[in-house]
């Protein structure tokens, strides 16, 4: 499986919020990312709307 199609600022930024290491964010397979994104989104979204 090649690596993401994602700048290393992108890979950095994604693995912190995600708290998941670079090296397994860049080997994620992108549906399993994409669903990773949409959980984070929507945990903020909840999260933004109870302030």
């Amino acid at each position: 499986m090649k690596p993401l199609p994602i700048s290393a600022e992108t890979a950095i930024k994604l693995s912190e919020q995600l708290k998941i290491p670079i090296e397994n964010l860049m080997h994620m397979p992108q549906h399993i990312l994409m669903q990773k994104l949409a959980e984070l989104a929507k945990t903020k979204e909840s999260t933004e709307s109870d302030k």
